[in-house]
């Protein structure tokens, strides 16, 4: 099996350090930028298989570099570095695409978790579909997995990653009902527990974006006392 290839962007050289020490022993490939110049030139060099961004960098900050890579058409996944009094900036890292975020100070077997965590669904989305080409269509909505790309009405409608995420797997499992620890496991990856808040909140978010009347659900409805569901009868359809 080939290396995973990270690209850590940290201007802080013992963290970055201490990062490569540990994604080494995830039998990763490693390479650091200490400044937002030279992440973003490594960043469209070549394909990565993860991006461990700080936000706060000497040149483009991580916001910039993130928002960037989001633009292109081949998805790799974000991991935000952020300070805990930035949480704007966790926010709008979040709002611009990045998978998650880890706050400094911070555990290293922590950020490591969230690393598997993001290694596993990438593993599980490989295996389930190989090609990594397939669309989906909900009613008005299209789902292009490929590009991760959305189109509400034949118009884009922009995600941010853990949105798309979260769509998918309803999409993918139509009629099924998930309660909120579920949905932590299959989309977030690890364990979030105390946080089913967190479902509540992307749930809310992308009811607003792509539901016709997000007071009044029609794709992704809410089963009283128990989570959520994709509704079978919005016209799910793949190809």
């Amino acid at each position: 099996m080939n290396k995973r290839k990270v690209l850590v962007v940290e201007d802080e050289k013992d963290i970055a350090e201490l990062l490569a020490l540990h994604l080494h022993d995830l039998d990763c490939k490693v390479t650091l930028a200490a400044d937002g110049h030279a992440g973003m030139r490594h960043a469209f060099a070549q394909n990565w298989d993860l991006v461990i961004l700080d936000l706060r960098l000497p040149g483009p900050d991580g916001l910039s570099i993130c928002r960037t890579l989001r633009r292109e058409s081949h998805y790799v996944p974000i991991l935000m570095l952020t300070s805990k009094s930035s949480e704007l900036d966790r926010v709008l890292g979040l709002e611009l695409g990045a998978d998650d975020y880890v706050t400094k100070p911070f555990s290293i077997s922590e950020l490591m978790a969230r690393v598997k965590a993001i290694f596993r669904r990438i593993e599980s989305l490989e295996k389930r579909f190989p090609g990594g080409a397939e669309t989906l269509t909900i009613g008005p909505i299209t789902i292009d997995t490929s590009g991760r790309q959305v189109l509400v009405n034949n118009e884009p409608m922009p995600l941010t990653a853990r949105e798309f995420d979260l769509l998918l797997h309803f999409a993918r499992h139509p009629g099924h009902v998930f309660s909120r620890a579920q949905l932590l496991d299959s989309v977030w990856g690890y364990g979030h527990d105390g946080y089913e808040h967190t479902v509540n909140s992307h749930i809310n978010r992308l009811r607003s974006k792509i539901e016709p009347d997000p007071a009044q659900p029609e794709v992704i409805v809410t089963v009283w006392g128990v989570g959520y569901k994709l509704d079978a009868q919005s016209g799910m359809q793949a190809a």
